[in-house]
């Protein structure tokens, strides 16, 4: 690596907390309401990543808000009930926090569930900065929501590395000039994220480590 690393910033869902359950079993929901025995659990595998706004909008434009809101009410309902951790995921951001790193969150969720999901896997104090779905006009692939969270850090794109499960992640760190990592546990498996060819791929959180020198 020709420059030092000193920034990690994080996807959530899927990379730093296991949603995976919650996320399909919130779709299902939400579309059994709406289009009765349509969707069947892999039909909805390719709406985790995007926003809530842009798979309702694709489905029924005038009826997005209403679906959305249906949405977050289940989310939110089970949310502490399904959200589990990844092996390796608290130990390694501890010990990135205790070397002098510098962590933020960039996610497609707003920020008060964002909060909900760090608090319950007591992960909330290892990180500076939180740059979610209400905090920008684009989301990933854009850059913006990488720039904005390397801005409040103080850091540039070439001393960064971008962690994320899924496309738009490693796409928004491309844009934005940053290295990247796919998470191997990503639901949609290993090759999909390979794919979009991240600079490494973690089989463990903990492969951080190692990429970073520590």
């Amino acid at each position: 690596m020709t420059n030092k690393i000193t920034t990690v910033l994080f996807d959530l869902d899927g990379t730093l907390i296991d949603t995976n359950e919650l996320i399909i079993t919130t779709y299902l929901h939400t579309l059994e309401k709406y289009y009765p025995s349509k969707y069947q659990r892999e039909d909805v595998l390719p709406f985790l990543g995007p926003t809530l706004h842009e798979v309702f909008g694709n489905m029924d434009p005038d009826r997005v808000e209403e679906m959305v809101s249906e949405y977050r009410a289940f989310n939110i309902a089970n949310h502490d009930e399904l959200v589990k951790e990844f092996v390796g995921v608290k130990e390694t951001v501890q010990t990135l926090k205790e070397r002098g790193y510098k962590m933020g969150i960039v996610t497609t969720k707003r920020h008060d569930v964002t909060l909900k999901g760090l608090r319950l896997m007591e992960l909330e104090d290892y990180f500076e900065v939180i740059v979610a779905y209400d905090h920008v006009e684009k989301v990933k692939p854009d850059p913006e929501p990488i720039f904005k969270a390397l801005e409040q850090l103080g850091s540039t794109p070439e001393e960064s590395i971008m962690v994320g499960d899924n496309f738009h992640d490693i796409l928004a760190g491309k844009n934005a000039g940053t290295a990247t990592a796919g998470v191997a546990w990503s639901i949609k498996g290993r090759e999909y994220v390979a794919k979009y060819e991240p600079d490494y791929m973690l089989e463990n959180m903990k492969d951080l480590l190692t990429i970073l020198g520590e």
